[in-house]
Order: C-alpha cells, then sequence, then structure tokens
C-alpha cells in the first residue's frame, strides 16, 4: 500500500470521528440547559367521584362535639375538589318526633344529595335502630364501576370491610372522611386519605341556642 493512500485513510477517519463526537463547549451547554418538563393531562382533574354520606353518625357528632350544623355545600365542595361529581347519596332516617326534620331534608336536596330514607325502627322493649350501614354499602359497591373514587362521610368502623373490598376487591381509590374524635382508629388506617371534617374551612354553623317562650 503507498504512503498516499495510508495517509487519504488516516484524513477520512480522522474526519469521520470529529464528525461523530459534538465539541465539548457545546455538549456542556446543552447539559447546562434545563428541559422542559411535558405536559401531562391531570388524571385527578377527570377522576369520576361519588359521595356516600352516613347522616346519622356525622349531624350527632357535629352536634355533640362542637354544638354546630354542617355546612353540606362547604362539604361537597372541599371533597369533590375539581374532580367530576357522578354522585352524591345521603342516608337519613326519619323520625317523626324530630323537629325540622323536612326544612332539614330539604335542605340536603338543593346541596345535591340524593336521599334514601328509613323509618326510625322502636322495639317493645324501648330500644332503637337507625343505621343504614348495609343499604350504604350495597350502594357503594353497585356504583362502583362507574366511579374512580369513592368517598364515604362516616366515621363508624363498620366500614372497614367495605373500604377494604372497594380498594382490594375492586381497585378503587377509596377516601374517608369523619370527625378524627369520634372516627374508628383503623377506618383512619385503611382509608386513602382520611380527612378531618372539623379542619375544613367554613365546614361548621353554630347551633343557635332556642328562645323560650315567655
Amino acid at each position: 500500500m503507498t504512503s498516499w493512500s495510508k495517509n487519504s485513510r488516516s484524513r477520512r477517519n480522522t474526519a469521520t470521528n470529529q464528525q461523530a463526537v459534538p465539541p465539548r463547549d457545546g455538549l456542556s451547554k446543552v447539559q447546562g440547559q434545563k428541559q422542559p418538563t411535558p405536559s401531562l393531562p391531570s388524571a385527578f382533574n377527570n377522576q369520576r367521584v361519588g359521595i356516600f354520606l352516613d347522616i346519622q353518625n356525622i349531624y350527632h357528632s357535629a352536634k355533640h362535639l362542637y354544638n354546630s350544623r354542617i355546612n353540606f355545600q362547604e362539604l361537597v365542595k372541599s371533597l369533590t375538589k375539581d374532580r367530576v361529581l357522578v354522585r352524591a347519596i345521603a342516608y337519613v332516617v326519619k323520625s317523626d318526633t324530630a323537629a325540622g326534620e323536612e326544612s332539614f331534608f330539604d335542605a340536603l336536596r338543593k346541596t345535591g344529595f340524593e336521599l334514601r330514607s328509613k323509618d326510625l325502627q322502636i322495639y317493645p322493649d324501648g330500644s332503637k335502630k337507625a343505621d343504614w350501614d348495609i343499604g350504604m354499602a350495597v350502594d357503594a359497591v353497585r356504583m362502583a364501576s362507574s366511579l374512580d373514587t369513592i368517598i364515604l362521610v362516616t366515621g363508624d368502623g363498620d366500614f372497614i370491610p367495605l373500604v377494604e373490598y372497594l380498594k382490594v376487591g375492586l381497585g378503587k381509590h377509596v377516601e374517608v372522611a369523619g370527625f378524627s374524635k369520634t372516627s374508628s382508629g383503623k377506618l383512619k388506617e385503611v382509608a386513602e386519605p382520611f380527612i378531618e371534617i372539623e379542619k375544613i374551612p367554613k365546614i361548621l354553623m353554630g347551633i343557635k341556642p332556642q328562645r323560650t317562650q315567655r
């Protein structure tokens, strides 16, 4: 091989290597620049939410702990955030002796809640029963296929198996909202997350004392 051909091949290899490797100064500038983060659609905003409200538990907790009523409009707004509210159901128990019961139910409807109601059961021994545990659980499971997030508004530990089934069995995101002092400790653990109702701004409205007639 002639010296001319060797020199020519050497020059071609050198040129190829120089083209393959970018200049060191240029590389450092590219590495030093902050690369833009690609914008991704927010899955949170597209979540379909269902709220299941245990009125007996929440109403009496607010009354006995804080002598207050719940601002249900603020409750729904805070729990839903920017997500899509598909269903909001309140489970109530009717009692003939409760004053102002119907106006309370009307206020719930105006807030956007669907009402599930049943009569208070009074047994011969004087004991009373008023719970919606089974009905509320059945509705949550039945509607789960059309929801991404299920929000249970209760502090009742009887709902722990429901939360676990919705999460593990159906793969749903389950949030629980309740008053921290009257909510089951285990229920707080299995929820994701547990929302302390008393910390929601504007959520509690003081009960005005009734005026005595002279």
